[in-house]
């Protein structure tokens, strides 16, 4: 079974918009970060990051994910104030570019700001575990994505240890679901995330992919997030600007089972993959 297959024609109240699932979306990455695990970090340069939100609508992005803090393995936490001052310039620029914005961020405060300021969806891969987070949200029309992560970004990778990975994230997730609906936030709201190498061996991302469709919570989208990633280095042997083909393939992997988001920081080339997907899949 398809846990999550796009056949069933959903939809995702995300802000100001609503998104039809009825084929994979792609959300592109703009990266403000100083010390991104992926070398695309923008420091903070609200200009260069305004252009590179507009290039990948160009390319066919349909949501634009904006990060103000690294969440890189290792990485050090940044204030609140330093987010904010790297994000609302942005978020004011691209508000009315076409398409929605989704915020990375763990920060109630953040949450907050960002959300006054435009912003769509919040995509926390804490999944709003932070005191006052649920509320920030629920007291908003904006999606969130709830993300699975065992540990914090400063240790998740030291030594990451599940009996089963998959249903222990498949559990993490549903929990963190119904949270959410209980404070208010309705499920048309919601995107869930297993969060790959967050907190995961490679091993555990593997699991995980082969075993999309086990994640699957009814009407609820799932969003993968593969692109660059030092599983795909571990598997190819390839330096992080290198990991382009081996991206592309392991988006398409969970495209076909069952993720309707793909998060990425190559919008044209896994749009064009997205399309010969599509087609053989249509007919």
């Amino acid at each position: 079974m398809r846990g999550l297959c796009l056949s069933m024609k959903q939809h995702l109240h995300c802000g100001r918009f609503v998104l039809s699932l009825d084929q994979p979306l792609i959300m592109g990455i703009v990266n403000l970060t100083d010390d991104s695990f992926s070398g695309d970090g923008l420091r903070g340069d609200a200009a260069r990051a305004i252009q590179q939100g507009l290039r990948l609508v160009e390319e066919g992005a349909h949501i634009l994910d904006l990060g103000g803090e690294s969440s890189r393995p290792g990485a050090p936490p940044v204030s609140a104030q330093q987010e904010l001052d790297r994000l609302l310039p942005v978020i004011e620029s691209l508000r009315d570019c076409g398409v929605p914005l989704s915020v990375d961020t763990q920060k109630v405060e953040v949450m907050h700001a960002v959300l006054a300021a435009g912003a769509d969806m919040i995509n926390d891969i804490a999944a709003l575990r932070a005191e006052g987070a649920l509320e920030a949200v629920a007291e908003s029309t904006a999606a969130v994505c709830l993300m699975h992560m065992q540990g914090a970004p400063q240790t998740m990778q030291q030594a990451p240890q599940y009996t089963d990975v998959v249903v222990e994230v498949a559990d993490f997730l549903a929990g963190r679901v119904a949270a959410a609906e209980a404070a208010g936030i309705a499920i048309k709201r919601m995107v869930v995330d297993p969060g790959f190498g967050f907190g995961k061996t490679l091993e555990h991302n593997l699991a995980l992919l082969r075993r999309l469709p086990d994640l699957h919570a009814p009407e609820l989208p799932l969003l993968v997030g593969l692109s660059r990633k030092s599983m795909l280095g571990l598997l190819t042997g390839r330096a992080v600007g290198e990991r382009l083909s081996a991206g592309i393939a392991a988006a398409l992997l969970a495209v076909q089972r069952g993720a309707a988001i793909v998060r990425t920081h190559d919008v044209a080339p896994l749009r064009d993959a997205i399309a010969v997907w599509n087609a053989v899949e249509e007919h």
